[in-house]
């Protein structure tokens, strides 16, 4: 069981660094984007991408605690 917990949890970290990647990644080409423009009317396609893939990391940032309160719950 305990093996099985840690391979999740080390799963959803790195589904955290890649969601925190792409985030990132869309972050700076929306930036750029909105720079070369000079102008900003509503949420670019890469905005959204971005609050997308954010949103995406807050979910697997919960799966990792969720799975670290169950590894801790189970050795008490």
């Amino acid at each position: 069981m305990n093996t099985f917990l840690i391979v999740v949890l080390l799963l959803a970290m790195i589904m955290v660094v890649i969601s925190l990647v792409r985030g990132v990644v869309a972050f700076l080409q929306s930036t750029k984007i909105d720079l070369e423009s000079g102008q900003q009317v509503d949420a670019t396609e890469m905005q959204l991408k971005q609050n997308k893939a954010m949103m995406a990391r807050v979910k697997w940032q919960a799966v990792a605690i969720a799975v670290i309160a169950i590894m801790l719950a189970v050795a008490n």
